[in-house]
């Protein structure tokens, strides 16, 4: 039994740790969500603490739902929640100051003194990120300007910093291990996808000692041996990005293949291949994953809204009770009621990104009831991936064949005919929804359990197929309308 992999997902509002099989089978599963706190408008924290407490129980509760020990794993696979920051103690491990998650925009006016510095465009060349509150780098700059005594015990070398991998394989490995992979690196605005490595310079502006930063290795391969309960003598073998782990486990290992999570937000991610990309129309270019042979790359477009709203729905509005009411509520009627939802909540991501932007509803009529509502939340998915999808292909020079779907709220049979429609092209939903999980899982058994991609390509499979059915002038009526409404939504907070 030395061909099972475990799992952990550690996402943005929960974690969940599956034990997997050769075949890709899910032989043991546990799950539980961690505290989201909102101290301020537009702040978003997590204990990271309270993370790796839960992600613990949860990989025990995981090895008893599979009725399985240690001895039977063949090593570990981590993904997670990417430019979520982390600032912790070398010496306790324990966090110097709750960490800023990556829909956090306190960062903002950091952001726009950079932009005032001139260093825009050379940070954008360098790293394939455009300048925003989103990635790590200016989260770091805000601990090390707000937080008592950091700066200094950051440059006396007493501090770390990490993403949520990092934070993840430095308490799994009882501290002696400090490492990310390029994934995740790839998401701080630190890391220049061309070298390959952290970037001195941009160290240097923004004042960030270099000792704070992880070791980069391989994606694939040796992060040590796990000590103490649940997973000692366990070893780390594969480590990926949320995003970049589900382009992994939805098979995408050609360039131009893409795929969408639709998750807490949505990201499309087209393979580009060992080329850097590079966008003019918005979107950013990431590292893919390194499985030897050197770093591979993708073009990304990031939706910081989407599953979000359905809890917004239930939590913040009372509209439903269940999430999964969602989908059966805007089934109910025909279609929004010209209604539509921008879900800038914190923000617009690509290809918008504007920071100040806030959330709408707009075509609220008397006739307007909360299945239009549902409806509207829904289309919002959709509208967003298109805006991506649009940027992406003008980018890559190629139009998209198919589009691979996973997250949560890919199961909604309504959301996915509605981007087919909004696209033009099929959409494919795996057999296996959970492909994050399943990415780190291909990643951590990559020589072992698998011998090479194409025995991983080969057993994916689809669950369902869905086609265009609207006609270009229906997709493209309310998709124009789509657009006025974000234009609406834009520089709420400035003006």
């Amino acid at each position: 039994m030395d061909d099972l992999i475990l799992a952990i997902d550690a996402g943005t509002t929960g974690i969940t740790v599956l034990v997997v099989d050769a075949t890709g089978r899910v032989r043991g599963r546990a799950y539980s969500e961690f505290t989201q706190h909102f101290p301020q408008p537009g702040w978003v924290e997590h204990d990271a603490a309270e993370i790796w407490s839960i992600t613990s129980a949860v990989a025990t509760a995981a090895l008893a739902d599979a009725a399985i020990g240690t001895q039977a794993l063949a090593g570990i696979g981590i993904t997670n929640q990417r430019e979520t920051t982390v600032l912790w103690d070398r010496s306790t491990g324990m966090p110097v100051a709750p960490a800023i998650v990556w829909q956090c925009r306190r960062s903002a006016s950091i952001c726009e003194r950079l932009r005032g510095e001139g260093l825009e465009a050379e940070l954008r060349a360098r790293t394939g990120l455009v300048l925003d509150p989103y990635f790590s780098a200016t989260k770091i700059v805000w601990y090390l300007e707000n937080i008592e005594d950091v700066r200094a015990r950051a440059e006396a070398g007493e501090l770390a910093f990490g993403t949520i991998d990092s934070w993840l394989v430095w308490n799994l490995t009882g501290g002696r291990v400090h490492a990310t992979e390029p994934s995740n690196a790839s998401r701080t605005m630190l890391y220049n996808l061309a070298d390959a490595a952290w970037d001195d310079d941009i160290l240097g502006w923004l004042g960030i000692p270099r000792s704070l930063l992880p070791e980069v290795l391989p994606s694939s391969g040796s992060f040590g041996e796990c000590t103490g309960l649940p997973l000692g003598g366990v070893e780390i073998r594969g480590i990926a990005g949320d995003q970049q782990a589900a382009l992994f486990g939805q098979g995408c290992f050609e360039p131009g293949m893409a795929k969408n999570t639709y998750g807490t937000g949505s990201f499309v991610l087209m393979n580009t291949g060992p080329r850097v990309p590079v966008s003019a129309n918005g979107l950013l270019g990431t590292a893919a994953w390194d499985i030897g042979g050197g770093v591979q790359y993708a073009l990304e477009g990031s939706i910081f809204v989407t599953g979000a709203a359905v809890q917004w729905l239930r939590d913040g509005l009372g509209v439903i009770s269940e999430a999964s009411e969602c989908g059966p509520l805007a089934a109910s009627v025909p279609d929004s009621g010209d209604t539509y939802l921008v879900p800038a909540f914190t923000g617009l991501g690509a290809p918008h990104w504007d920071p100040y932007a806030r959330g709408i509803f707009a075509g609220i009529t008397r006739g307007t009831t909360k299945a239009h509502l549902a409806r509207a939340v829904i289309d919002a998915m959709a509208f967003q991936t298109r805006d991506v999808v649009t940027a992406m292909t003008a980018d890559a020079g190629v139009e998209l064949a198919e589009l691979r779907v996973d997250g949560g709220a890919s199961a909604m049979d309504l959301l996915c005919q509605i981007q087919a429609d909004q696209l033009g092209v099929v959409v494919r939903r795996p057999a296996m929804l959970e492909t994050t999980a399943l990415g780190a899982a291909y990643l951590a058994g990559l020589g072992t359990v698998w011998t090479s991609t194409d025995d991983i390509a080969s057993a994916w499979r689809a669950d369902a197929e869905f086609e265009p059915t609207k006609s270009v002038d229906e997709a493209e009526a309310a998709y124009s309308r789509w657009l006025k409404a974000v234009e609406l939504s834009k520089g709420w907070t400035s003006a």
